[in-house]
């Protein structure tokens, strides 16, 4: 080790022990020591092939040849042997980045998708094994595949050891979660704190007879929430991190981080402590194994989401989801405006150098209606009415809709709810194939491939779900399935279908009109650097409400998108432009076809996409 290099580790186990105890009692030295400890013990564990993936570049999740894809193991392929067969279907399409949705050993039953883990050491034996794991990390790393594995960090499942040794009556273990005696101290946290699922999971705690106590169980009630409150949760947790981080994975995926510190008299929600808590993780992460990135899921109100990227000088996770902006991609094609869009971006926030977006439309989850009320107001809508439009639009009630999708967390009182389905269904592809409507199939392939379009030429990692690549369409057989009957979410989690992704070589078909266009955005977007995620886009208001445009810029390289999100053509005033500094030819990286900028108007068929490059 050089003198420089001992130099910043020292100064890093100072800001972290500076963290440590403005949470923690200055008496805690001991627990301080244990936590060193424990990563000096996973410093020597990390195998010599990590170690020299550590020496290189720390930003590699910035890069342009980053593309994701998140899929279930099962779902996918069956189990992680299978996955490995599948890896020349990744290559095939570009995919450089895959998110296996959770792996670790759930509890049996109900486990909400995989997140109520019993043992954070093992592969779900569903899966595989963890010696397999590993093995599929090497295999995927050797074709230049980065890999992320879940981590739940708020909770474990009560079928944990620590959580059955707490219900044998161990206190130490006990002390682990948050349990308390009598239920007066749970009625002071319900009276604040908001409920998570109020219809299928009422109620932030449930009581235990056999221990008789009430235990915060913020999700399910075989979910267990820890107490960093005990500076012991956070050892054994880091503990875990940095052993998973050692299975060679390269992005950790910190599930629920909202939600990790309690105190009374708060929604018990992105408070203070628990950006404490990541800044210590990251510096944990960066003094042992520095190549690993962490991603944070926070699916809250847009302000509070960018607050966990930390900022310049202390930084929590590298990478996050942009759910605000995948709410106004839907938005957009629902109202033919993507001024939503664009006022939202170009007002947005400010994140720091080492921060990167994950740019996505459809995930696992719902769609939850987080729009920007200020904007919405602005724009001279009401809020509330328009969140009811944009929910009966993307259910299919609407009679101008041409989606078909499913309610999630439907309250008949409020009538609010978020929305379920798969991306071709909710653009239009659904529809248009069940009235044998061929204008609408190919304005739903439009969307499909707008909407991906858009995703690849953002400052941002593109994450694909699985099955979209080949415009998979809703599943309703969930309903025959009473462990997934209640839970919408199924009807866009189907078995991947090889059979039609067979049909990905076939042009004229859905699947290979979507999976072909796809693999050339992806391969044009590998081939130039200002698409990587570093360089940020400007947002360009060019007066047309149907047409989103931005640009991107590279020492004497520009890029200028446009993006037209309605089935109407449009005619783009190129004085806007020309304001703006755009000016004269540029080519379409896509087709290859020239954009004179000299003219008066451009002109956009529906839901047509150009990337336009250019020398300055």
């Amino acid at each position: 080790m050089t003198g420089t290099q001992f130099s910043e580790i020292t100064s890093k186990q100072d800001q972290l022990k500076s963290l440590y105890y403005s949470i923690y009692r200055q008496d805690s030295s001991d627990s301080f020591e244990r936590l060193l400890k424990v990563m000096a013990t996973a410093t020597q564990a990390r195998p010599a092939a990590l170690q020299m993936v550590d020496q290189g570049d720390p930003h590699w999740y910035m890069s342009n040849k980053l593309v994701g894809m998140m899929l279930y193991t099962d779902l996918f392929a069956g189990n992680l042997e299978q996955v490995a067969a599948k890896i020349p279907y990744f290559k095939e399409l570009g995919i450089t980045y895959i998110h296996f949705m959770p792996l670790l050993k759930a509890r049996e039953g109900e486990n909400d998708g995989g997140y109520a883990v019993a043992d954070y050491r093992q592969i779900d034996p569903r899966f595989g094994s963890m010696e397999q794991f590993r093995l599929l990390v090497d295999q995927l790393r050797a074709e230049g595949i980065y890999v992320c594995l879940d981590y739940v960090v708020n909770h474990t499942a009560k079928d944990h050891e620590w959580a059955k040794r707490a219900l044998a009556g161990e206190k130490d273990f006990q002390n682990l979660y948050l349990m308390y005696d009598t239920d007066e101290t749970p009625r002071h946290f319900e009276a604040t704190v908001p409920e998570v699922f109020p219809k299928v999971a009422p109620g932030n705690f449930t009581y235990y007879k056999q221990i008789k106590k009430w235990v915060f169980t913020s999700f399910y009630e075989f979910q267990w929430d820890l107490n960093y409150h005990n500076p012991a949760v956070f050892e054994y947790m880091t503990d875990v991190l940095l052993y998973l981080a050692n299975t060679g994975v390269q992005v950790i995926r910190l599930d629920a981080i909202p939600f990790m510190w309690k105190e009374l008299g708060t929604s018990c929600r992105n408070l203070p402590q628990v950006h404490v808590l990541l800044k210590m993780f990251h510096l944990i992460i960066e003094m042992v194994c520095p190549s690993v990135v962490l991603l944070g899921e926070a699916i809250v109100e847009p302000h509070q989401i960018v607050k966990y990227f930390g900022n310049d000088d202390e930084q929590e996770c590298q990478i996050l989801y942009n759910a605000a902006h995948m709410v106004n991609i839907w938005n957009s094609l629902a109202t033919r405006d993507a001024r939503l869009m664009a006022k939202s971006v170009k007002y947005g926030f400010h994140i720091p150098k080492s921060g990167c977006w994950i740019t996505y439309a459809r995930c696992h989850d719902d769609i939850g209606w987080g729009l920007n009320e200020n904007i919405i107001k602005a724009l001279g809508f009401d809020p509330s009415a328009h969140k009811q439009f944009l929910i009966s639009f993307f259910k299919g009630d609407h009679p101008f809709s041409f989606s078909r999708g499913e309610l999630y967390e439907f309250n008949p009182e409020t009538l609010d709810a978020r929305n379920s389905g798969s991306m071709a269904s909710l653009a239009g592809l659904e529809a248009a194939i069940a009235t044998k409507d061929m204008y609408q199939r190919e304005l739903a392939i439009k969307r499909i491939l707008l909407i991906n379009a858009l995703l690849l030429a953002e400052a941002g990692l593109p994450l694909i779900y699985s099955g979209d690549e080949i415009a998979t369409l809703n599943d309703y057989t969930y309903k025959d399935d009473p462990k997934k009957a209640h839970d919408s979410r199924w009807l866009h989690r189907p078995f991947f279908d090889w059979a039609r992704a067979e049909n990905r070589h076939i042009l004229g078909t859905a699947e290979g009109q979507v999976f072909s266009a796809m693999q050339q955005l992806i391969k044009i977007r590998g081939e130039h650097d200002i698409f990587r995620s570093d360089i940020p886009s400007k947002v360009i208001e060019c007066y047309e409400p149907a047409v989103y445009c931005f640009a991107k810029y590279l020492a004497d390289e520009s890029l200028i998108i446009l993006c037209n999100f309605s089935d109407d053509r449009q005619l783009i005033d190129t004085h806007a432009l020309h304001s703006v500094g755009i000016f004269g030819s540029k080519t379409d990286l896509i087709t290859g076809k020239t954009v004179d900028f000299t003219n008066d108007r451009i002109l956009l068929g529906p839901y047509e996409y150009v990337w336009l490059e250019g020398r300055s």
